[in-house]
Protein backbone atom coordinates (compact mmCIF):
# COMPACT_ATOMS: atom_id res chain seq x y z
CA UNK A 1 0.00 0.00 0.00
CA UNK A 2 1.16 3.47 -0.81
CA UNK A 3 1.02 5.97 1.46
CA UNK A 4 2.46 10.13 1.83
CA UNK A 5 3.12 12.50 3.53
CA UNK A 6 3.00 16.47 2.65
CA UNK A 7 6.52 17.99 1.00
CA UNK A 8 6.66 21.93 1.10
CA UNK A 9 9.62 22.71 -2.19
CA UNK A 10 10.55 26.31 -2.26
CA UNK A 11 13.07 27.61 -5.21
CA UNK A 12 15.87 29.50 -4.70
CA UNK A 13 18.11 31.55 -6.77
CA UNK A 14 21.85 32.17 -5.21
CA UNK A 15 25.09 33.82 -7.21
CA UNK A 16 22.50 33.13 -10.44
CA UNK A 17 22.17 29.27 -9.52
CA UNK A 18 18.81 27.63 -8.63
CA UNK A 19 18.29 25.00 -6.48
CA UNK A 20 15.32 23.98 -4.54
CA UNK A 21 14.52 23.24 -0.64
CA UNK A 22 12.04 20.69 0.35
CA UNK A 23 10.82 20.94 4.23
CA UNK A 24 7.82 18.77 5.32
CA UNK A 25 5.55 19.62 8.62
CA UNK A 26 4.84 15.98 8.87
CA UNK A 27 8.34 14.84 9.72
CA UNK A 28 10.52 16.91 12.28
CA UNK A 29 13.91 17.76 10.76
CA UNK A 30 13.36 17.02 6.79
CA UNK A 31 15.64 19.00 5.12
CA UNK A 32 16.24 17.94 1.70
CA UNK A 33 18.25 20.19 -1.53
CA UNK A 34 19.07 19.57 -5.04
CA UNK A 35 19.13 21.26 -8.25
CA UNK A 36 15.74 20.15 -9.39
CA UNK A 37 12.35 19.16 -7.96
CA UNK A 38 12.78 15.65 -9.07
CA UNK A 39 16.42 15.33 -7.31
CA UNK A 40 15.02 17.60 -4.44
CA UNK A 41 12.16 14.63 -3.95
CA UNK A 42 14.58 11.99 -4.48
CA UNK A 43 16.62 13.22 -1.30
CA UNK A 44 13.61 13.77 0.45
CA UNK A 45 11.93 10.27 0.07
CA UNK A 46 15.72 8.63 1.08
CA UNK A 47 15.78 11.23 4.37
CA UNK A 48 11.94 10.10 5.05
CA UNK A 49 13.05 6.79 5.20
CA UNK A 50 16.01 7.36 7.24
CA UNK A 51 14.77 9.51 9.72
CA UNK A 52 12.00 6.95 10.25
CA UNK A 53 14.35 3.65 10.88
CA UNK A 54 16.17 6.58 13.14
CA UNK A 55 12.70 7.60 15.01
CA UNK A 56 12.20 3.65 15.54
CA UNK A 57 15.10 2.36 16.63
CA UNK A 58 15.45 5.27 19.17
CA UNK A 59 11.63 5.28 20.43
CA UNK A 60 10.59 1.73 19.00
CA UNK A 61 7.76 3.04 17.64
CA UNK A 62 6.38 5.04 14.70
CA UNK A 63 6.40 8.62 15.51
CA UNK A 64 5.34 9.40 11.79
CA UNK A 65 1.60 9.02 10.55
CA UNK A 66 1.95 8.70 6.74
CA UNK A 67 -1.95 9.16 5.22
CA UNK A 68 -3.49 6.64 3.02
CA UNK A 69 -3.59 8.32 -0.79
CA UNK A 70 -7.06 9.69 -1.59
CA UNK A 71 -9.37 8.49 -4.09
CA UNK A 72 -8.59 11.73 -5.86
CA UNK A 73 -5.86 13.94 -5.72
CA UNK A 74 -3.78 17.13 -7.14
CA UNK A 75 0.04 16.31 -8.68
CA UNK A 76 1.91 18.32 -10.51
CA UNK A 77 3.04 16.79 -13.70
CA UNK A 78 6.35 18.84 -14.71
CA UNK A 79 7.64 18.88 -17.87
CA UNK A 80 11.09 20.18 -19.27
CA UNK A 81 10.66 22.66 -22.14
CA UNK A 82 12.77 24.80 -24.27
CA UNK A 83 13.57 28.36 -24.68
CA UNK A 84 10.08 28.75 -26.85
CA UNK A 85 7.90 27.31 -24.76
CA UNK A 86 7.52 23.66 -26.56
CA UNK A 87 8.06 20.32 -24.86
CA UNK A 88 11.73 18.50 -24.42
CA UNK A 89 11.54 14.79 -24.45
CA UNK A 90 14.24 14.63 -21.95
Amino acid sequence: MKKYLDLIIEKFTEKGEEYYLATSTDIQGLVAQGNSVEETVEIARSLVIDLMELREKKNKEKIVALRKIPETFHYPLIFNTKKDGSLSRV
